[in-house]
């Protein structure tokens, strides 16, 4: 009898260990589901932490899933912003005259008026960088998986906003950010010209052809910051550039500016020299203030003849140098 018992107790002492055991691995099974449920909640929420959103200067929306791994810009002042910023830059705006050695190994890929496509193709940045005038060809390159994202730089803050831009974009936020506090810090330092604002009169282009730069144009926007009178204020705007106008030769010598500001892309001597060439055929040119006076003045082209970037507190400084300087 005792013999029997004994088989019965150890009969179901072997039945609960057993059950003991199903109920472990039923509970290792389980907290291997949870880790494994985490896990993949934590994975989510790292592509939602690494997802980024940025809204550009035409106001589309672009969404990445993460930095971008490469970028290509046809804008020097970009080009200024992207290193500034740290970013991996393959392609950028080609040059005539001597480059920087930090950036003289980056393929060149033309310029906002003719984009070297084949160069473009041939690198295939993960973002290209552009005007909104090179919305007509992002189409082919965005089926080629570049994303095209639109900046302008019509004014300082639209240059600030660029730099916030690029700042989400390579998530470098602090740094855009910090950079953006220093270009405020020293706008507000460049005071004004004292005294009645100084009629001005801002000629862009090149021999045989300017244009009149007015109000809603970087320079502008900053010779109002500098305490100047833009005399074309109210001409009608090219349908084609909304930020110039037409010479009006009659309004010109109406409004008879002191000082005359010529902003071109490259050559300040020949555009000078030719543009003197060009008031001479005019007798009434001669009779303005700024030109009796010789107060006809070449901005530098590598501040006003394109996005200076983070050289535009530079810009506002020459321009307030000119303004004093005029007799």
């Amino acid at each position: 009898m005792k013999k029997l018992s004994l088989v019965i107790v150890s009969a179901l002492l072997l039945v609960l260990a057993a059950c003991g055991s199903l109920e472990n691995k039923a509970v290792e099974k389980e907290s291997i589901k949870t880790e494994e449920s985490n896990t993949k909640i934590e994975s989510k929420e790292e592509v939602k932490n690494t997802s980024i959103e940025v809204v550009d200067a035409t106001g589309q929306n672009i969404k990445f899933d993460a930095v971008p791994e490469s970028i290509a810009t046809l804008s020097s002042g970009d080009l200024d912003i992207l290193m500034a910023l740290g970013a991996n830059v393959i392609g950028r705006p080609s040059a005539s005259g001597e480059v920087d050695d930090s950036i003289k190994d980056i393929v060149e890929i033309g310029n906002p008026h003719q984009p070297n496509f084949e160069k473009i193709a041939e690198i295939h940045p993960t973002v290209l960088v552009a005007s909104p005038s090179f919305k007509q060809y992002a189409a082919n390159l965005e089926s080629q998986g570049t994303k095209v994202v639109y900046t302008q730089a019509n004014s300082i803050e639209d240059i600030q906003t660029t730099i916030s831009l690029f700042g989400t974009l390579l998530g470098k936020q602090d740094e855009a950010k910090d950079l953006n506090a220093t270009i405020s810090e020293k706008a507000t330092n460049v005071a004004t010209v004292e005294g009645d604002s100084i009629k001005t009169l801002l000629v862009y282009g090149a021999p045989g052809t300017y244009l009149v730069a007015l109000p809603n144009s970087l320079t502008g926007d900053l010779l109002e910051k500098a305490g100047g009178e833009n005399i074309a204020s109210d001409f009608p705007a090219e349908e084609n550039y909304p930020q110039y106008a037409n010479l009006s030769i009659e309004k010109i010598i109406e409004r008879n500016p002191q000082v005359v500001m010529l902003i071109t892309h490259g050559d300040p001597a020949g555009v000078k020299a030719a543009f003197e060439e060009e008031m001479a055929k005019n007798a009434a040119w001669k009779n303005l203030d700024a030109v009796k006076n010789g107060n006809v003045v070449v901005l530098p082209s590598n501040l006003f003849g394109t996005n200076p970037g983070t050289k535009v507190i530079e810009a506002l400084e020459v321009m307030k140098e000119s303004l004093a300087s005029v007799k």
